[in-house]
């Protein structure tokens, strides 16, 4: 009696469920089919996407990603409307809450990586630069080398590759020598202050007109800055086409040279810097007298060390 009354209940729940399938067999076909067309739609609309956003941002990895991302909303959607042909639409609401409280979860541990791939999405819109420019930021420099959706890649001016976060880029100052045709040098000298200020300035102005690069449409100017410790200081201002940092840095070069060897030819002197030293407890005392009473303190002690010593 037992065993066939667990057997009518074993045989009732199959029953029911052999039911309910064949109930919900249209139902799970259609969800299915569903599911098939929203993926064939979503890699349509992904090709798409890609080709489109490729011609329009030009940038690849960015392209790339959002056409995935475009990808996955759209199976997403048929994933949820499958699953309401199947009258799941309490499990639906379950996944929705989950997916946003796991969402949640992964922004708060992932911020700094999202943060570089919102600020490479903008970039990448905006462009403020692009492969083999040169940039300053944040005390690096270099040559563009790779721009990423999450870090930019670059190569220093000493061969060093530098990976640098989006964000970095993105938040702090930056600066694109490339963007600029011509670039100033500013250099910094010292005269004596027994030269001639207007001789120096006509010297030194002629003495860099032939910097190598240099904009002939611009002015060379010279102001002087201050009465140094040692020099009358001035700064000189040259432009210069601006091709790559090396050659910046040569025309730097060459026009540091063209100073010295004008100033020395003009017998122009450039002051090492002076210090005063003063001598004795009341200060400003001369050295030829201070050393006189420094030997004579210095045998009298040593005439005591011997007395002491006998």
């Amino acid at each position: 009696m037992e065993i066939n009354k667990y057997y009518d209940i074993i045989a009732e729940k199959l029953t029911g469920w052999l039911e309910l399938l064949v109930k919900m067999l249209p139902n799970f076909v259609v969800a299915v089919l569903v599911l098939i067309a929203f993926i064939f739609a979503g890699r349509l609309v992904r090709n798409i996407s890609d080709k489109l956003l490729d011609k329009a941002i030009k940038n690849k990895s960015l392209s790339s990603i959002i056409s995935k991302v475009i990808y996955i909303i759209v199976v997403t959607i048929g994933l949820f409307t499958a699953l309401s042909f199947l009258n799941l639409d309490k499990t639906v609401s379950s996944l929705l809450a989950g997916a946003g409280i796991i969402g949640l979860a992964l922004g708060f541990a992932f911020q700094d990586i999202a943060t570089n791939f919102i600020a490479g999405f903008f970039m990448a819109i905006k462009r403020p630069f692009k492969i083999g420019q040169v940039i300053h930021c944040e005390g690096h420099s270099g040559v563009i080398k790779h721009i990423g959706i999450r870090t930019t890649e670059l190569t220093s001016f000493q061969g060093q590759e530098v990976i640098i976060p989006n964000k970095m880029l993105f938040q702090n100052p930056l600066v694109n020598d490339s963007e600029n045709t011509y670039k100033r040098i500013d250099l910094n000298v010292g005269v004596s202050y027994g030269e001639d200020l207007e001789r120096v300035r006509d010297i030194a102005i002629e003495a860099v007109r032939n910097t190598p690069n240099i904009n002939k449409n611009k002015d060379i100017d010279l102001v002087y800055l201050a009465f140094g410790s040692s020099s009358i200081d001035f700064r000189i201002m040259i432009w210069v086409a601006f091709k790559s940092q090396l050659e910046f840095l040569k025309s730097q070069s060459e026009a540091i040279i063209a100073i010295k060897k004008a100033f020395d030819k003009e017998d122009i002197m450039i002051p090492f810097p002076i210090r005063t030293l003063d001598f004795g407890i009341k200060g400003g005392e001369k050295l030829n007298e201070v050393l006189p009473q420094i030997e004579m303190q210095s045998n009298l002690g040593e005439k005591s060390q011997r007395n002491s010593s006998s």
